[in-house]
Formats: structure tokens, sequence, C-alpha cells
């Protein structure tokens, strides 16, 4: 799901099936996309055993849902097995940490499959979803971070004005996915989405202090932006399976389509200030002057690719092509419009022996390509592509005998055409000419015992501009990005006696320092966070309190920019019950 400026899709996590983390880059096979690694998001697909379930649940902000899933074969009398449906959805009102800021989300998503043989399938999903809540408060540093001379900013405070402050995202999506086995070495697929977003941002946003942090005014500028987006994609690919001596092939060849476009209009107006300790709120008009951005851009990508995976008894080599064709577009309203057009050339290599014990070492390096559809506000230019090209090594080990793996992984990523936030403008982008990213990666999952899941995952990086224009950025840290990563969590249930299907867990997650300004004079600390659960089930009925932020922690969750930084989550403690039958 590819997006720009404020057009963003929402996945709805209860119509995941699971969420797949692709680390590095990955447009051999998948296209434009980031270079760090993609987020693949399973939908919840049509069931071939009878799936009834129902799910409800409120948190301590009064924010409640009902969820429902129900699925399974559809019963024909001329064709029996060969039809399957499935229709899941939610309905979810209520607050959150922050006053007159609601968190309403509705989305229902059908899905059919119909296997009229053994070698044939044809999956249609849809889904529609509107979701009502209002904008992130823009707190400055001090006050957030740091104190003020009066203390810290209430983490309830809404910094904007209830009268003027909506944000409201409606989306909907239609595609198929179709698989064909032409023969026991020859399977044709093809997959197909069109997308559709219409979102909508009035609010009023942070700007910094009007005088000085002892007067506690909060300067606020009028921001309006309606995006309208439309995506469509169809991926066409043969996977082709056969030998070649002692060798044996797994060729993919494919040929994938793009087609993107947004009315993106954004306007900026007369500043306002708010009182932080004292808030009065006034009734606001929305924004109605001339925008500074009224524009349809437009982008059209077609991608070739072709991968042989070949394997010699425990050896296994990936080589990976792929070429890319992008024209984009940008059909100016209120300014002189921009066009251009890019090709490159993108590929993987990767190499991995599995050892009789259950060890795995492997070698890999790729390069990828990534059309960035957008304006650099600072240059008056369309984005360049963003390309990059990383080397990784590293082990994995899966025990013999043992439901568990381990991982570690050594990597060097380097990334040209960077996106961050405009220094001068939290609400734009501009490009940086180079950011290097290395470190080593941790990760543990295992089943230690009946009723026992341990995951874990250790990451630190060494990240900083390695190229620039502005001389004084190199060798800094990009804005918002933390320094170190580390989380795990355990789970236990008890298998036997009166307490059978009872259960609790529990976690740390650890955020390291990172930086709000690209001159990397202003710090943001590090954190820590923890979480429990506790769950009961007995005879299709699920009990279950989830907490996290245990501890209740006040912290700085993200920054972009010296007056732009945003609370994380306090403590959220969440109460539901399910029923499966």
């Amino acid at each position: 799901m590819f997006y720009t400026s404020f057009g963003s899709w929402k996945l709805q996590p209860f119509n995941l099936e699971r969420v797949e983390i692709l680390r590095g880059p990955s447009a051999v096979l998948y296209g434009g996309s980031s270079q760090g690694g993609i987020v693949n998001a399973i939908s919840k697909m049509p069931p071939a055993e009878p799936i009834r379930y129902l799910e409800t649940g409120v948190n301590n902000f009064g924010n409640g849902y009902l969820a429902f899933d129900f699925g399974g074969p559809v019963a024909t009398a001329t064709e029996p097995g060969k039809l399957f449906y499935r229709v899941v959805g939610q309905i979810q009102n209520g607050g959150t940490q922050v006053d007159f800021t609601p968190d309403n989300n509705y989305f229902i998503a059908p899905s059919f499959t119909w296997k009229p043989d053994a070698d044939t399938s044809f999956t249609v999903l849809a889904s529609a979803a509107k979701n009502e809540t209002r904008g992130q408060n823009f707190l400055p540093y001090v006050g957030t971070v740091v104190n003020a001379p009066w203390g810290r900013i209430p983490t309830s405070l809404f910094a904007s004005d209830p009268s003027v402050d909506t944000f409201q995202r409606e989306q909907e999506m239609i595609g198929y996915r179709f698989e064909r086995n032409l023969s026991d070495g020859v399977t044709l697929r093809q997959n197909a989405r069109f997308a559709h977003v219409d979102v909508t941002l009035s609010t009023l946003y942070g700007l910094g202090y009007a005088t000085t942090a002892a007067a506690a005014n909060l300067l606020r500028g009028n921001f309006l932006t309606h995006a309208v987006a439309n995506q469509a994609n169809l991926d066409n690919q043969i996977e082709y399976r056969f030998g070649t001596g002692p060798l044996q092939h797994t060729a993919l060849f494919g040929v994938d389509l793009k087609h993107y476009k947004i009315d993106d209009y954004q306007g900026f107006g007369g500043a306002t200030s708010l009182n932080l300790l004292n808030p009065v709120y006034a009734p606001t008009a929305r924004f109605d002057g001339a925008p500074y951005q009224n524009a349809t851009l437009t982008q059209k990508q077609v991608g070739v690719y072709a991968q042989d995976q070949i394997k010699l008894d425990r050896l296994t080599l990936v080589l990976s092509g792929r070429n890319d064709w992008a024209d984009t577009d940008n059909d100016n309203h209120i300014g002189a419009s921009l066009g251009r057009n890019d090709s490159a050339f993108s590929g993987r290599a990767g190499l991995i022996y599995n050892f009789d014990v259950g060890l795995a070492p492997y070698v890999s390096y790729a390069t990828s390509f990534n059309p960035i559809i957008g304006t650099n506000f600072t240059l008056n230019q369309l984005n360049l592509p963003e390309t990059a090209k990383q080397a990784e090594v590293g082990v994995k080990y899966q025990p013999l005998g043992f439901d568990g793996h381990f991982g570690i992984a050594l990597f060097d990523l380097k990334r040209e055409n960077v996106l961050t936030t405009n220094p001068s403008n939290a609400l734009q982008s501009v490009q940086t000419g180079e950011v290097t990213s290395r470190g080593i990666e941790l990760e543990a999952v295992a089943n230690v015992m009946p009723g026992l899941k341990v995951i874990a995952s250790h990451t630190v990086y060494d990240i900083f501009v390695s190229k620039d224009l502005n001389a004084a950025l190199i060798g800094k840290v990009p804005t918002n990005t933390p320094s170190q990563l580390t989380s795990g969590w355990a789970d236990y249930t008890i298998q036997s006696g009166p307490l059978t299907g009872f259960g609790f867990g529990g976690g740390i997650r650890y955020v390291g320092k990172s930086y709000t300004d690209n001159i990397n004079t202003l710090e943001v600390p590090a954190y820590v966070l923890g979480d429990a659960a506790l769950h009961y089930e007995w005879q299709g009925w699920r009990y279950a309190l989830n907490i996290s932020n245990i501890t209740d922690k006040t912290f700085v969750g993200g920054c972009s920019s010296a007056s732009a930084r945003f609370y994380g989550d306090r403590r959220r403690v969440t109460a539901s019950v399910s029923y499966k039958w």
C-alpha cells in the first residue's frame, strides 16, 4: 500500500491472519518500497472449516469495541466443497488519553474463495472502513522532553481546538488472488487490487512558544488538508520448478504494474495561541485561504522481474533481478507543473547453507529502487527516486528436537535521497544525500515447554548521514531514529489441574535515545516500558486483561522537529471477552 502526503491507508489488525517483517531491500520482488524493509500484512482468508467468533472489550479510556469473524464453506447442491466465504468486521468507539480526542473505527471485510478443482483457486477480497479522530498534539521540546519553568505539559491536554479539529478517513479496497497449477512444475498467479482513500484533516498545530516557555503560550497555525487517492496494482507471475543434473531450481518470472493518483490540497493560515496552563477554547473557522499545495500527482510504474532459487543438497543460492520504469507527473493547479521519467535495475544475491545440526549461516547483497512521489518544497522539484544497497551476513539456528529458533545478523545499508522532515516545517519533507545504517540484530523465538512461549529481540544501530550538501549534517543521526531497540515477552498457560487454561504474560520494551533536530543538539532520552497480560480459556470462551505501559510512564514517543513532539501511550488496560464456536 503506497501512499504520500496525508492520503494514508489504515490496516485493520483484527482482519490480519499474520504479519511478516521482511528486513532490508525487497524491491526485486515487491517493487517500490522502503529500503529498510517491508511490513507484509496477510489478510484473513476464507477457511475450509467453519469459524464463528465474537469479541468485545473496553479500555480504561472508555474506548470499547465489538468484533466478529464468520466464515467457512458454502453449502451448494451442485458443487459442494468448492465455495468458501468469510466476513470480518469491527465497531470501535470512545475516547483516548487526550481530551476531546476520540478513536472511532468501523470496518467490514467480506471475501470468498472458489476452488473448482484441486489445481485452481480464485479469491476475491474487499473491505470498507471509516476512521474518526483528531490530530496529534504538536508540542514543544521544553515542557515535554525537559521541564519548563512551570513543569511538563499534561498528556491529556488537547492543544488544538475542538471547534475546528477533525481527522476523517474513508477507504475502500477490492482485489483478487488467482492461482492455477498448469502442471506439476508450473504455477501461474495473478494478484490485483484497486484501493480508494479520502482523508480530511483540519487542525491547529503547534509552532512552538509564542514568546518564552515561561509564558506557556503555544503558537498554533490553522492547517487544512484534503487528500483523495486511488491505487491500482496488478502482479502477474509464473513459477517454474525443474532440475538440471544435481541442481533443483525454483524460477520466478513476473510483470508488476502500478498506477497511483492523488488529488492533494494543503493550506496553512493565521496563527492563534493557547495557554497551556489555562487552556481556553474558542470557536475557530476552518482554514479557507489560498493553499500552498493544490495538485494532482500521478505515478505509473512497470516492473519486470526474474528470480532463480537453486538448491544443491543443503546449499541454496538465490539470484534475483528487476528493472522498473516509472513516470511521475505533478499537475499543479496553482503553479508550474512538473514531470520526470526514471528507470533503474535492482538485484539480489543470497547464499545459505543448512547444516545437519540446525545451523544455517548465510550472506546476501541487495539493491533497490523506489520512486518517491511528491514535491521537495525547498527546491520546488519532484522528489528523486530513493535507491539503496545492503550487505548482510548472519546465522540462523534451529536446534534439533527444540521448538524454536535463534538468529544473529550484521548489516550495512546505504540509502540515497532519503526523505526526512523539513527542519523549517514539520509537515513537509526534504531529501538528504545518503544515510548509512550499520548494526547487529539478535532474535529468539521459542516454545520452551508446553504452555510457555518466549520471544526476544535486540538491535543496535549506528545510523548517520554519510553524504549531504550541508557539510554540518555529515556524521549526524537522522531525526526520530533510536539507536537501540530491545524487547522481550514471555507467556505461560497452565496445562493441567484445576487452573487449566489460565495464563499470564509479561514483557519489556526498550527504545534508545534519539534526536529531534538534524544537527543533534536536542536529545530525546531512552525509555523502558513494561507490559503484562492475564487470560483464561474455558469451553470456547476467552477472558483477557491486557496492560501496556504498566507503570504509567510519561514519555515522548516521537519527535520530528523542535516544535513537533508527541507523547507516547500512557497506561492502557483493556478487558476483553470472546467466544468461538
